[in-house]
């Protein structure tokens, strides 16, 4: 049986009174307020309509699909609405009269459907452009707000108003219509965290408070991203002696590992997450500057000693995990019997010594298997979660 489209009158309203071209519609005072009239019962006989299917469908996948197929169709109908009132043929007050109590109707459907059924819509469906445009003009408000408020204390600071123009790029893009519910909750829970920031933002190693939030916000802007790395850098010429410079670099990146990021939100959903790049870029600068003094090494020993360095440092993999966190791993992989050997001692004979770690290049494999039966609450934390990193790679495939 072919069921009725439960959004036909507005449908037809829209798409055939208006979308037809013709801007000779006259409506008079009384047929304004029987239209007005029209509009409520059939939002009434709607909203009706929704929750009978919602009641009359038994799996959580159908009403999913329901909800979000309203959402859809509400959405793209307020979106309509406001592209055809932009015409210059229907630019007059009588018109603009009815185009508001249409963009009041759906935007009354929308706001039902998106508190009783929250549950079942996805933060990647897309905003309409009416709330768009409201939020995008009372965000660039608060961002603008916000670095005055820093320009009138005697803390001014010019990563915080580096960030704030950031935000601010994508909304001043006029193209930049499109806009889901994720990106605008990654937005507010950012300038509630930039708030947060009315003292003087105060570093250490060349990291500051504002970049830990950043990078635990997941603010993966090309350009912060660009800037971060050039500021380490910077930071870490100033050391002349090669096996400093490593030190110092592996104490910053000790000390950005125990940032927890939230990767279920990001600024910008086609970049990849600031933490990622964090990692590859760490773990290059550290091959990069250990190879550099493999070199020097080899210029001052013998043919034989420098040769036996780097082929040790060649072979090595290097693990962005600790020592205690790979035993928990292998452990674990013999206990649930994922890796099959003759003993759990030789799984840590076979494998431990061709690791590294970016504290430790060679690690002892009876010390590791040690350490894997007093773990560390800490330490089964962050195994756990490198393994969840893992699981979400595997669905991405």
């Amino acid at each position: 049986m072919i069921k009725m489209y439960p959004l036909e009158w507005f449908d037809s309203l829209i798409i055939n009174s208006f979308d037809a071209g013709s801007s000779s519609i006259s409506v008079s005072e009384s047929e304004l307020e029987i239209l007005n009239e029209r509009m409520v019962s059939e939002s009434k006989k709607i909203k009706i309509h929704i929750k009978n299917s919602f009641f009359e469908l038994k799996s959580k996948r159908q009403i999913r699909l329901l909800i979000r197929k309203y959402h859809s169709s509400l959405v793209f109908l307020i979106d309509r609405v406001i592209e055809i009132r932009k015409k210059e043929q229907f630019n007059s007050m009588q018109l603009n009269e009815i185009f508001d109590l249409i963009v009041t109707s759906l935007d009354d459907l929308l706001s039902f459907v998106e508190v009783r059924y929250s549950a079942f819509i996805s933060l990647d469906q897309r905003v309409p452009n009416s709330y768009f445009l409201v939020w995008k003009k009372e965000t660039l408000t608060v961002l603008k707000r916000l670095i005055k408020i820093k320009e009138n204390t005697e803390h001014e600071d010019a990563g915080l108003e580096f960030v704030a123009d950031l935000l601010a790029a994508p909304l001043h893009n006029s193209k930049n219509t499109k806009c889901t519910y994720r990106q605008i909750l990654y937005y507010r829970e950012i300038i509630t965290e930039l708030e947060k920031f009315r003292h003087a933002i105060s570093e250490k190693e060349c990291i500051s408070d504002l970049d830990l939030m950043l990078i635990r916000m997941n603010f993966n802007s090309r350009e912060y991203a660009e800037k971060l790395v050039a500021k380490i850098g910077g930071y870490l010429e100033g050391f002349e002696n090669l096996s400093e410079r490593l030190e110092k670099l592996l104490y910053i990146c000790s000390r950005l590992s125990k940032v927890n990021p939230d990767l279920k939100l990001t600024f910008s959903p086609s970049q990849q997450n600031l933490i990622s790049f964090l990692e590859y870029w760490f773990s290059s600068e550290a091959r990069y500057l250990e190879k550099k003094a493999a070199i020097e090494m080899q210029e001052q020993t013998t043919n034989y000693a420098g040769s036996e360095f780097v082929e040790k440092a060649d072979h090595k993999l290097e693990c962005m995990l600790s020592g205690d966190q790979i035993a928990l791993i292998l452990r674990a992989t013999d206990e649930a019997r994922i890796i099959k050997a003759k003993s759990m001692n030789y799984i840590f004979k076979s494998i431990v010594p061709y690791l590294s770690t970016p504290v430790r290049r060679n690690l002892s494999y009876k010390s590791i298997r040690a350490k894997s039966y007093n773990p560390e609450d800490r330490d089964k934390e962050l195994a756990i979660e490198s393994l969840e990193k893992i699981i979400s790679k595997i669905k991405t495939y």
